[in-house]
């Protein structure tokens, strides 16, 4: 039987395994550095649809399906549809719901949302409660810019600590019919809020929840920090991570060269012009189960902790003055 171990963390005494996974980037994701280990590559950012939403759906759909197809599964075969985005109403993931036919558990975490549904789907299969979940994510520059910030076309000059939403989306198929990297254990976070308002600068609003959740990981568990080759936040950008390496170091746990961030991987810093780095569901998403998830079939990953976080505000909350609570979920990957 799994358990809960500490404050905040399950470990699971059935650990399900990544069977596959599927994913679909935009065309700038297509330009970074991480490409080669990207199923598919749109060549328009509408990809052939009427506006940025439907384009938005249309990725999510096919990541869903390139992960089924990958494992050989048909939606039939799928118990639980685990998925959410960052438009109102989680629309791209409960339209893609409706193509699927999957039984449906909409999400909502933000950026968080691929460690989230990664997180509950593992503890859904652990607990006998499933025995295959599809789990998975979605966001979209377009879509998101004229949600939260501007209208496409207004074309204001970003600021140097904004950070660029990614255009993908990721999906990972949960089960235990087949091999591959094993999710052994998931912390849940905690909302935090540090009083942050500005909805420009998400790598300062996130950086205490990742902390707080990473800290929380390792008090839990007792693992040693160097053990695992890569612990990855989900899309702090570059001054998000530096901020959450020094808030961990002033509570007593430094973090070496395996520290990372999925919003700076993502991305050729000197080369795209992305500033702070990569945001969005999509950021993590991508990076873990394109570029990681590949590292663990080659055997160059061997633990892996992935840390998605999320700003979890809306225009209404901004637009009246309140502060940007945020939340952390740190979900352990082994081979």
């Amino acid at each position: 039987m799994g358990k809960k171990t500490g404050k905040q963390t399950y470990q699971f005494g059935n650990p399900p395994i990544i069977l596959s996974t599927g994913t679909v980037a935009g065309p700038f994701e297509g330009l970074g550095p991480l490409h080669e280990d990207f199923d598919e590559i749109l060549t328009d950012p509408r990809n052939n649809e009427k506006t940025f939403e439907q384009a938005e759906r249309s990725m999510l759909t096919k990541a869903c399906q390139l992960a089924l197809d990958h494992a050989s599964c048909s939606t039939a075969e799928v118990d639980l549809f685990l998925a959410g985005d960052l438009l109102n109403q989680i629309i791209s993931a409960n339209f893609t719901a409706i193509t699927l036919g999957i039984p449906f558990l909409g999400l909502y975490g933000a950026c968080s949302t691929a460690a989230l549904g990664l997180g509950l789907g593992a503890m859904l299969l652990d607990g006998g409660f499933a025995g295959t979940v599809l789990a998975a994510t979605s966001s979209h520059n377009s879509t998101a810019e004229r949600q939260y910030r501007y209208p496409t076309e207004y074309g204001g000059q970003r600021r140097p600590y904004q950070q660029w939403t990614v255009t993908g989306a990721g999906a990972a198929l949960l089960g235990y019919n087949g091999a591959g990297p094993k999710v052994t254990a998931v912390t849940f976070g905690k909302v935090i809020d540090l009083g942050s308002t500005d909805p420009l600068n998400m790598g300062a609003a996130m950086a205490p929840a990742a902390a707080d959740t990473i800290f929380q990981h390792f008090q839990d568990t007792g693992w040693d920090p160097n053990a695992f080759d890569l612990i990855v936040t989900g899309d702090l950008g570059k001054i998000g991570l530096d901020l959450c390496r020094g808030e961990l170091a002033e509570n007593g746990l430094t973090l070496g060269e395996n520290f990372n961030d999925c919003g700076v991987m993502i991305y050729d810093l000197k080369k795209q012009d992305v500033h702070a780095g990569a945001s969005g569901c999509a950021a993590s998403a991508l990076v873990t189960y394109g570029h990681l998830y590949k590292k663990f079939q080659k055997k160059e990953l061997q633990h892996l902790l992935l840390v998605g976080t999320g700003a979890l505000h809306s225009t209404t909350s901004f637009q009246q003055g309140e502060n940007i609570p945020c939340v952390a979920h740190a979900v352990r990957i082994e081979a």
